[in-house]
């Protein structure tokens, strides 16, 4: 079997502020690169092999949890020989940990003929607590809109799905030396954050239903990207006492100020970072930033992506 998963682009969330019930929410996009590239043969044991690339071992090892976690969930044995051609960079904003996860269960409940429900094995996860997203863009991919959480255990519910139009392109800025705040200093910060205020979270709904959601419909990316860069405004500063600034790295921060001198609508960080985001009208404006970015800019990295308009692939190989 082979799994392809796509990484997410998280935009923000629209309530922390939680006072009707739900919690969180959120905005995001799945995108085609970078991805999961995981095989699975069937074997007698549990093996784990790994492409020669960076990053590649550490996955390999989250690998074989995941595997061992699934394998009590769908109630089949711990076996099968794993191959990771690919991975997403761990904890650079791309929602790796669910991805990879997700991708395994599925492939380990390919190979033994076991039914597999990604959501009920998010929820064993307990990741998607705070963002749907990254449930949904294994799912269904596009962009995508959750509710957030109440006091219950499921994943927050998507309430919104769109196509994200195929011309546009994403710049992902990349600050390989740099990761995101997560595991217990992301809880930590969660616990000692001041309450969001409402009106910050109302003005943010209201940029997502009345600006953000119509203007992807409608291919305008000028109201589209200078939404998502509002929403990143108001998210960025009440993070900022945890990361450092408005972004986590120095340097992609250094980039997202040329990119929003360039005339650039819509940039970013994605969740806690470090990685970075510009939104472009096509592949040639995305080139062309990257190329002048790159030239400034030499101890960054840089990708250009589509929005991937579909989940996850499973194959037989």
């Amino acid at each position: 079997m082979r799994v392809r998963a796509p990484a997410r682009l998280h935009f923000g969330f629209l309530d922390l502020h939680g006072g009707l019930g739900r919690r969180f929410g959120s905005i995001g996009l799945g995108l085609d690169a970078p991805a999961i590239d995981l095989t699975a043969a069937r074997a007698d044991g549990l093996t784990v092999t790994g492409a020669d690339a960076p990053g590649i071992a550490g996955e390999c090892e989250r690998v074989r949890g995941y595997a061992s976690l699934a394998a009590r969930h769908l109630g089949v044995p711990e076996a099968g020989a794993f191959h990771l051609a690919d991975a997403i960079p761990a904890h650079a904003g791309f929602g790796s940990g669910t991805q990879l996860a997700l991708a395994v269960a599925a492939a380990l409940a390919a190979l033994h003929g076991a039914p597999f429900s990604p959501a009920a094995f998010a929820d064993v996860l307990d990741r998607g607590n705070r963002s749907g997203v990254g449930l949904a863009a294994f799912v269904t991919g596009g962009l995508i809109v959750d509710g957030g959480r109440d006091d219950g255990d499921a994943p927050p519910p998507v309430i919104a799905r769109l196509p994200f139009p195929e011309a546009w392109r994403v710049v992902l800025i990349l600050d390989a030396g740099r990761t995101g705040v997560h595991g217990a200093e992301e809880r930590r910060a969660f616990r000692q954050l001041p309450r969001f205020p409402a009106p910050e979270a109302a003005e943010i709904c209201r940029t997502v239903l009345m600006q953000v959601l119509p203007a992807a419909v409608t291919e305008d990316l000028a109201r589209f990207g200078a939404g998502i860069t509002e929403i990143q405004r108001r998210i960025g500063d009440y993070f900022a006492p945890h990361q450092g600034g408005r972004y986590a790295s120095a340097a992609v921060a250094a980039a997202l100020a040329d990119v929003e001198a360039a005339g650039i609508a819509g940039f970013g960080q994605s969740s806690w970072g470090p990685t970075g985001f510009a939104l472009t009208r096509d592949e040639a404006e995305a080139e062309a930033l990257v190329a002048s970015l790159r030239a400034r800019h030499p101890d960054l990295a840089f990708r250009i992506a589509r929005g991937r308009n579909r989940g996850a692939e499973v194959d037989a190989s």
